[in-house]
């Protein structure tokens, strides 16, 4: 494993390489594409940060433990909810900042307030030349040519590697409340949470799971904010959806956080057998995908608009849900099935032809995360 501890190193690492290198951050993906090992994890420490401004710049392999544990004191908070994918893949490390950032992790808050790559102002990379390429800055702005910021959220490394992020944090709420809908279907559900999001109530978290108490369905509603109007608001949702006829019930604030965070984390497949894929989704089509699924469990977030699936180890999730406005990723499973199945859903011919002419521009050798993203072809490096 190599650990260069600055992004000078790296640039000459990237640079001098013969062969494929397989970067990652703190390891909590089990990913490991083919190549030489190399880790960001000694590229770590906060370099700005400015409560007053909502501002935090930190190189790519600090923990994202210890950036929660600067912000928490000022009273903020990273407002995208990253997932820790320790609980659900069983692995080892510590999440980095950089990884989340290159994977767009985004948890349970992005319905009301966006994705990661929404809150990232900046990036430096080092891309496959050994180039070292700045984009955006530290304050929201426009940008022209290529938005890099965009465009390496999400990337998985395979563009460049990244060394540096700044983002935009926001205050940590006063409190928050769940409103628990139980016995509701799974179009029951999407019904009452796409009218609780559509609501000027501010909902947070929007989930469906018939796993949280092992006994019923249960729909979560989450809203955050100032005491007082949370309970107004709880009230408000509890008489918009009274039609639903769901038996009710308010999770308090230690209740709540525990609740988002077993749905953030994906908690209760950690222990269950077998793959677990992650469908991106209208959410309009939730309920009849996760039937066509034939899965042995499923719930969904995102108002219906991500649904997690467990399957029989082995199964082919995309061959049994056929063409749907959205993409299937399998997240949990052995390396036979990530070869047999791949990664990430196959994209259209147009969308293949302008990746590549992106991987082309970043990384014409070809070198960064090979094969991640898309099939190496026979005979190449």
């Amino acid at each position: 494993m190599m650990k260069p501890d600055s992004e000078a190193a790296l640039a000459d690492l990237i640079k001098s390489a013969n062969g494929p290198l397989s970067v990652e951050g703190g390891g909590t993906r089990g990913m490991a594409p083919e190549g030489n090992a190399v880790s960001v994890a000694g590229l770590s420490g906060i370099t700005l940060y400015e409560p007053g401004a909502l501002t935090l710049v930190a190189q790519a392999g600090t923990p994202v433990e210890e950036i929660d544990r600067v912000l928490a004191k000022e009273g903020q908070r990273l407002a995208f909810e990253p997932m820790d994918h320790r609980v659900l893949l069983r692995t080892q490390g510590r999440p980095t900042f950089g990884g989340v950032i290159a994977a767009n992790v985004s948890g349970p808050r992005r319905i009301q307030g966006g994705a990661a790559r929404d809150y990232a102002l900046g990036v430096r990379f080092v891309d496959g030349t050994g180039e070292v390429v700045k984009n955006g800055g530290r304050v929201m702005k426009n940008v022209t040519g290529y938005d890099l910021v965009k465009l390496m959220s999400g990337s998985f490394g395979t563009l460049g590697v990244l060394t540096e992020v700044s983002v935009k944090v926001l205050p940590i709420p006063e409190t928050q409340a769940t409103l628990m809908l139980r016995n509701l279907s799974d179009a029951q559900a999407v019904g009452a949470m796409s009218r609780a999001m559509a609501s000027p109530y501010e909902v947070t978290g929007a989930a469906h799971c018939a796993k949280i108490d092992k006994q019923t369905p249960v729909t979560l509603l989450r809203l955050e904010g100032f005491e007082a109007s949370v309970k107004y608001r709880i009230d408000a949702l509890k008489d918009l959806l009274a039609e639903t006829q769901a038996d009710m019930e308010v999770a308090c604030r230690d209740m709540s956080e525990r609740l988002w965070e077993s749905v953030r984390d994906v908690s209760e497949m950690e222990e269950l057998e077998g793959d677990v894929w992650r469908v991106s989704c209208k959410p309009s089509e939730a309920a009849t995908l996760a039937a066509a699924s034939g899965a042995s469990g499923w719930y969904f977030d995102w108002g219906g608009g991500l649904i997690w699936v467990r399957m029989p180890r082995g199964s082919d999730l995309r061959a049994r849900l056929g063409a749907f406005e959205g993409h299937a990723t399998l997240v949990r499973a052995d390396r036979e099935t990530r070869q047999a199945l791949g990664v990430f859903q196959p994209q259209s011919a147009g969308l293949e032809r302008l990746s590549a002419g992106l991987r082309a521009r970043f990384d014409p050798r070809g070198i960064l995360n090979r094969g991640l993203m898309e099939p190496v072809s026979a005979g190449e490096m």
